[in-house]
């Protein structure tokens, strides 16, 4: 019963099985830095707020590095008896400097002690993650940029649409992961406010300085309300949330790399380093980084489900069940880093096959619409000659012929407004320059784009 710092009413030990059960120690045991980093800037409010003396606060720091020393050489053992990361190392710290170590938890409890914990372990991952994003957008933008020339087939439901630059698609995907990255700085600043001093649910009667705290560990601020302070995890379903809509991004790119690799679409190549190949099938070269980023984007999406089931129906102040809240946190975060870590260097080394795209560009008819805005621009309503243009396809499809192969007399066979200066409208290059406006896929337009978000990863 003496290992228990808790066990002073209990007259019986804890089930064997019990113990196991209930302890956290086997995963929340990677918060051990930020335990004993939270410990020591409240052992130092302490003394400096006269609730224990000078000398035995810095006992205590001292024993508390210690112990860090200890971990981080491998040499502390983890116990599950002890059953999480704040009881093992006070337990510990008792061990070290003897009962003087009992203090350190004056005007704390586990339960603000853990939100804090966590709140400075996820700042840091948030911190990581902004920079991995960042790196797969610069990747992103050095492929687009050494291929502004490359035209390839815009899709919607999957077939030819228009032709586009291959630049104009990657910046696509720059703008999604923007998007993510600001709501990552966004939550960091909800995260990033100090729980500690919250107590167990309704504060303490010492006379504690936690905005002294806060700034010793890099706060902003401090939690308004005791009991929401201990008891809500919205910042870690919130991140749950980013990962989620950041994993759909990357599910979705994941998806087109799988296609364009594939011999039916042959637009790109993948790295041998990031492929594998098959047991029976010599030949075969399977594309599985890209998907396993979109099979774990599930586990992501669980991820955040299980952490809002969780919380829903559970009343003020903190429940035994939001010990749940770390697996599944815990695991987004080491797939988050896990799928940005390989992805950008995937996307870098990725070789482009620009005659692919440029064949698959011209077919399907994917200048048609530069017709009728030709029509358009000679008078025409939209709508005449959008249906001018549709007779014109299906005669194409009728006589086995492209748009660009077919003669002034075909073309006025369907509307007397074509004139011999229709062929300038109807190339790959024509189409997609002719789109010069702000978000366009004309080069000078790709150009503007790439030069303005290189500025922005700069200033961000």
């Amino acid at each position: 019963m003496s290992d228990k710092l808790w066990a002073g009413r209990f007259t019986q030990p804890t089930d064997a099985f019990v113990e196991e059960f209930t302890a956290s120690i086997q995963f929340d045991q990677r918060l051990y830095r930020y335990d004993i980093q939270g410990s020591i800037a409240h052992c130092r409010m302490l003394a400096r707020q006269g609730i224990i003396a000078g000398d035995e606060a810095e006992t205590i720091v001292a024993g508390l590095s210690d112990i860090l020393a200890e971990i981080e050489r491998g040499e502390f053992t983890f116990r599950i008896d002890r059953e999480d990361i704040h009881m093992n190392v006070e337990a510990r710290l008792i061990e070290k400097i003897g009962p003087v170590g009992g203090k350190l938890h004056t005007a704390r409890s586990r339960n603000d002690q853990v939100a804090l914990d966590v709140r400075l372990y996820l700042r840091d991952e948030v911190d990581a993650i902004a920079t991995a994003i960042t790196q797969l957008q610069s990747a992103l933008l050095d492929q687009a940029e050494a291929n502004l020339d490359v035209i390839m087939p815009g899709f919607t439901h999957l077939q030819t649409a228009q032709p586009i630059l291959f630049a104009h698609h990657l910046l696509a995907y720059v703008e999604m992961l923007g998007r993510d990255a600001g709501r990552l700085c966004d939550l960091r600043k909800r995260l990033n406010v100090l729980p500690l001093g919250a107590g167990a649910l309704a504060g303490t009667t010492f006379p504690i300085d936690r905005e002294w705290v806060a700034a010793q560990l890099g706060f902003e601020g401090v939690t308004r309300n005791s009991l929401d302070s201990v008891s809500d995890r919205d910042f870690a379903i919130e991140f749950c949330s980013f990962a989620g809509i950041l994993m759909m991004h990357l599910s979705r790119f994941s998806e087109e790399l799988i296609l364009w690799s594939s011999a039916d679409f042959a637009f790109i190549e993948l790295s041998d380093s990031f492929c594998t190949g098959s047991s029976i099938m010599p030949q075969k070269k399977n594309p599985d980084v890209p998907e396993l980023v979109r099979g774990k984007t599930g586990r992501v999406y669980g991820n955040l489900m299980s952490l809002l089931t969780l919380m829903k129906s559970l009343p003020l102040a903190y429940n035994k069940d939001m010990q749940e809240d770390k697996e599944p946190l815990f695991d987004t975060l080491d797939t988050v880093r896990g799928c940005l870590k390989v992805f950008a260097p995937m996307i870098a080394g990725m070789t482009i096959r620009p005659e692919r795209m440029r064949l698959a560009a011209g077919r399907g008819f994917s200048t048609a619409t530069d017709i009728a805005d030709y029509l358009v621009r000679k008078g025409l309503p939209f709508r005449n000659a959008h249906e001018v243009v549709g007779k014109t396809v299906r005669y194409c499809i009728e006589n086995a012929k492209d748009i660009p192969d077919l003669t002034l007399d075909e073309f006025r066979a369907f509307s007397t407004d074509i004139d011999a200066d229709i062929f300038g409208y109807v190339t790959l290059e024509a189409s997609v320059n002719a789109r010069k406006a702000t978000g366009g896929t004309a080069r000078v337009a790709v150009e503007r784009e790439i030069s303005l978000a290189r500025q922005t990863l700069k200033d961000n």
